[in-house]
């Protein structure tokens, strides 16, 4: 492995740009394709650096693209230091970097502190040690329990479903809280402190903007291990207490973080993966010398209903607000299915999607965008079998993520739509025969596309220059709609019934996700529509 370190200076000013960016998720397998295997990687998404520009996101957060086994599709890190050949090289690594700059774009890379890859050169030292040997106490290995020791150390559960402890030749038994190729890190070692240190300074010096910190509840586990004593521990997590999840000692980790990003010019931040059982455990991750941001997965999760949206709305901000830091808004993730199918799928489902972009887009705070959303693409439901390999359907075969990270579409020509190079016969996941209208070269000549939708929003957000800070406040409207002002200039109108709805028309309109009826005072709201208004 070679080395690439960065000797000019990040060019940013002190704009806290962070509150109120709309942030691009970059799926790195499926974005583009650049070398022809079918198989996204960093020179596609070098090459698609325009389009996000013209679209008019902020900074774009690229999942892992670490030298890996791909147990779990990068999140198994075996080299926190060096690019997959899967993905290129530290070199084009480098380069991506440098030309998101040039674009006017910052880029945020994924780390992953709990775990490691089974593959990592640590854990193999941890085996090849044996019980007591200093190596093991990198990672959390336990005797096990019963006069034989055949039973695991405790009654805790995996993530991905089954125990999360494995036994290993000479008896032990390792701790992995997600996959068995991903063993969980002991964070009372003060090398993997050190270690993790000099990771993120690795990539800081490359240039990086900031990290999304993935699983930055989990590092710290309770002491002693106890048990959980209930079943189904994943339905827990983000609602109840739990030994292996969001425990104090996390904070002073965010802090020693926090004082490193932000020994470094250029605001550079970092966003916690984050669940707490209450709004106050949460924003503790988010206090002026933790982290910048965290994902606010109530919002995501939020069924179509407009006195639901309206509650997480006034506990998201309520929650950031008991802080100081901003809120953030996401509507889909590598994670979960996409939502124009949560939202009923067909025409249904876009229509909602829709709408529900207009909204997130004005909101106080910093937005999210998963590449595709603004496509409108739907979750995959019909993968072939062959293709399933998410370790989280050994929970549930209903709870893969592959049907999430089908690649993007890019032009109207089968059977990749140009997320590859031409001659490939097949994308890594397989792309419906019907995404041809869905594809950035079919929406982009037309004015009423999703497509266009996103790009006038975030043109709109980008003109106003205190959007972002302007404070919300709601006005009454008819029952199953929302209605909300940002400052004095600007209100927000959101039918979230079936049927078209009539109210008092607050002002001109701006942007619409589907276009209303406005006679004289009055305006009639489409069914499952949102509407921007200037107001004078």
């Amino acid at each position: 492995m070679t080395e690439l370190v960065r000797t000019d200076q990040p060019r940013q000013t002190a704009t806290r740009w962070w509150r109120e960016a709309v942030i691009y998720q970059v799926y790195v397998r499926s974005f583009a394709d650049g070398n022809g295997d079918g198989i996204g990687d960093l020179l596609g998404v070098r090459s698609r650096l325009s389009y996000l520009a013209d679209l008019g996101v902020d900074a774009l957060w690229l999942t892992p693209f670490y030298t890996s086994p791909m147990a779990d599709f990068g999140y198994d890190v075996a080299d926190y230091r060096d690019v997959d050949p899967i993905f290129g090289s530290l070199a084009d690594a480098r380069a991506l970097i440098d030309d998101a700059h040039r674009h006017g774009l910052r880029v945020i890379v994924d780390v992953v502190p709990n775990h490691t890859s089974d593959r990592h050169a640590w854990f193999r030292q941890a085996l090849a040690a044996g019980p007591g040997a200093p190596e093991r106490e990198r990672y959390i290995f336990r005797p096990g329990k019963g006069e034989d020791g055949s039973l695991p150390p405790n009654d805790w559960e995996s993530i991905f479903g089954g125990r999360a402890w494995t036994r290993v030749p000479d008896g032990e038994w390792y701790l992995h809280l997600f996959a068995p190729e991903q063993p969980d890190l002991n964070w009372d070692n003060p090398e993997v402190h050190a270690e993790f240190e000099s990771i993120l300074r690795f990539w800081l010096d490359l240039g990086v903007d900031g990290f999304r910190i993935d699983v930055a509840h989990g590092m710290v586990k309770a002491e002693g291990l106890p048990d959980v004593g209930h079943a189904d521990h994943v339905r827990m997590i983000g609602t109840d207490v739990v030994p292996f999840f969001d425990q104090d000692g996390v904070h002073e980790i965010h802090r020693a973080w926090r004082r490193l990003l932000d020994s470094y010019p250029g605001e550079r931040i970092g966003v916690a993966e984050a669940w707490a059982p209450s709004p106050r455990r949460l924003a503790d991750y988010v206090r002026p010398d933790e982290l910048h941001q965290a994902f606010n997965f109530h919002f995501l999760g939020t069924p179509w209903d407009a006195a639901l949206f309206r509650q997480v709305i006034e506990e998201s901000l309520a929650t950031a607000g008991l802080v100081g830091a901003p809120s953030t808004w996401v509507l889909s993730n590598h994670d979960v299915k996409r939502h124009v199918t949560r939202y009923g799928g067909g025409e249904t489902g876009l229509r909602r999607a829709r709408a529900a972009a207009l909204l997130t887009l004005s909101l106080p705070g910093s937005a999210y965008l998963y590449q595709g959303e603004e496509l409108g693409l739907p979750e995959v439901l019909d993968l072939p079998e062959e293709f399933l390999r998410d370790p989280q359907r050994l929970r549930d075969p209903d709870a893969g993520r592959d049907g999430c990270r089908v690649p993007v579409p890019w032009t109207d020509v089968e059977p990749h739509f140009g997320f590859s190079l031409p001659g490939i016969e097949e994308s890594w996941l397989p792309m419906p025969s019907s995404w041809g209208p869905l594809s950035v070269q079919e929406q982009l000549p037309d004015p009423r596309s999703t497509l266009n939708l996103y790009r006038r929003a975030l043109r709109i957000r980008r003109d106003r220059g205190s959007f972002g800070d302007a404070p919300l406040a709601w006005l009454d409207s008819p029952a199953g709609t929302l209605t909300f002002t940002r400052g004095e200039g600007f209100a927000c109108t959101l039918n979230l019934t079936g049927e078209p709805v009539e109210m008092p028309s607050p002002g001109r309109i701006l942007l619409a996700s589907a276009e209303p009826v406005v006679e004289g005072g009055t305006v009639r709201l489409a069914p499952d529509s949102a509407v921007w208004w200037e107001r004078g």
